[in-house]
């Protein structure tokens, strides 16, 4: 089993969809992916930085998952990284409402000594220079490193954003910023234009259509499980991020065939995610639950056919 280091936010949001409405929960890309990836009992330590508004419960639960937290830094008299969205009817589109950076807008990350040498990195969506800064503080070249990013750095920090994707093993973004970082619309072409810039392994996102594996020519498809409640979609990229790192982490394995197996336990564990609002349904979930829905999805992927 290999070590885990996760980078980006944790945070808070205040979220609406047409099934209600939330006050300031918890919430955050390192969150969201610590919590799945703690399903494998990996030895993880999340590296981000919260104000002096951030309570203590929740770093408490944190801890409580076997989440090392030593790398959170609390800027006592700051506030915490605040987000808030509308999401509209068919939940796959949402409009930001407030985005308050407060002490992520200076945050510098600093990697535990005793995280440096990680065999696994997950580099959170965050500004490109900072995660950047924590791949060159490692001591020694991860295993893989797994990058999320989005349409806004894409737009805005893009060269950087170009130097960051050259030094990773992984890409995961959404069918639409494939096609922007690609200048493609096909997702064949696209994955095929961003491997170029240096990933050996794109996976492209399609929210309740599933995911996308891509490795020189090869292409593997998982769906998402279809499900009779979807509450709350915010953290399910992240959270199939933290279960496809987690596993490969657990597994200590990164060949094709079993990065394949990595986005299944990443759809699973994502499928979850959305069934409430924020972090709340990944704090409860049970072994056996996931072991079941892990079943839901072989028989909904698996069958037999006859070529002749």
């Amino acid at each position: 089993m290999g070590k885990l280091l996760i980078v980006g936010t944790v945070a808070f949001d205040a979220i609406e969809t047409p099934f209600g409405k939330t006050d300031k929960i918890l919430g955050g890309a390192a969150t969201y992916i610590g919590l799945s990836a703690a399903n494998f009992g990996v030895n993880s330590s999340i590296v981000s930085v919260v104000g002096g508004d951030f309570p203590e419960e929740y770093l408490s639960m944190l801890s409580s998952k076997s989440i090392d937290i030593s790398g959170i830094e609390i800027v006592k008299e700051g506030k915490t990284f605040f987000w808030s969205g509308k999401y509209h009817n068919d939940l796959n589109t949402r409009d930001t409402l407030i985005t308050d950076l407060n002490v992520l807008a200076d945050f510098k990350p600093i990697v535990p000594d005793n995280y440096k040498d990680s065999e696994f990195l997950m580099l959170g969506n965050l500004h490109p220079s900072v995660q950047l800064s924590v791949i060159n503080q490692m001591e020694t070249k991860p295993k893989l490193i797994v990058l999320d990013t989005m349409d806004f750095w894409m737009d805005h920090t893009l060269d950087e954003l170009l130097d960051v994707i050259e030094k990773i093993d992984v890409i995961t973004i959404n069918d639409e910023e494939a096609r922007q970082l690609s200048g493609e619309y096909s997702l064949v072409r696209a994955a095929q234009k961003i491997h170029k810039m240096g990933p050996k392994y794109v996976v492209i996102k399609k929210g309740e259509h599933g995911a996308l594996l891509f490795n020189n020519g090869d292409i593997f498809f998982a769906p998402a499980l279809p499900l009779e409640e979807v509450f709350d979609p915010t953290g399910a990229g992240d959270t199939f991020a933290g279960g496809f790192i987690g596993y490969l982490a657990n597994t200590n394995d990164i060949s094709f065939e079993n990065l394949k197996r990595a986005v299944i336990y990443g759809s699973n564990l994502a499928s979850f995610s959305v069934e409430k609002f924020g972090t709340e349904r990944m704090e409860n979930l049970t072994k056996k639950e996931v072991q079941n829905r892990l079943q839901q999805f072989k028989e909904l992927t698996q069958f037999e056919i006859e070529l002749t």
